[in-house]
């Protein structure tokens, strides 16, 4: 499967946005942030281009999978990284739910997996537009 990775040409906080809204209409919230590029600066007094990594979670997805699996939740939330490239856009890449899965011979979850990353590429073909 080809990566789940989107480019947006608008400024980082309104990609931030919208890519909260369309996963939002795919079922997902966002259930945490983390700023590397604050921390980084926090941290170590570097400081990089605008690097956000959101928590993504659809609870019906998330309920399937951790009742067929447990211990998926080690890949739970879905990761989606939201940055700014050199060339003034922003990139979106998605955690591919496939990979996550292909050491799993669990058929159920696979199928879990199969869904999430349909949403996921739809919110990718979304943010294309």
């Amino acid at each position: 499967m080809p990566l789940i990775k989107a480019t947006l040409a608008m400024e980082f906080p309104q990609a931030i946005e919208r890519v909260t809204e369309e996963l939002k209409k795919e079922g997902f919230g966002i259930l945490s942030q983390i700023d590397v590029q604050g921390a980084l600066r926090e941290k170590i007094g570097e400081d990089i281009p605008p690097y956000r990594i959101l928590g993504a979670c659809n609870p019906r997805l998330a309920h399937r999978a951790v009742t067929t699996d447990p211990d998926i939740g080690r890949f739970l939330p879905c990761n989606v990284l939201v940055r700014q490239d050199g060339k003034g856009q922003v990139a979106v890449v998605f955690a591919d739910p496939l990979q996550l899965t292909a050491d799993n011979d669990n058929a159920d979850l696979k199928a879990v997996a199969n869904e999430a990353y349909e949403r996921l590429a739809r919110v990718r073909d979304a943010l294309a537009k």
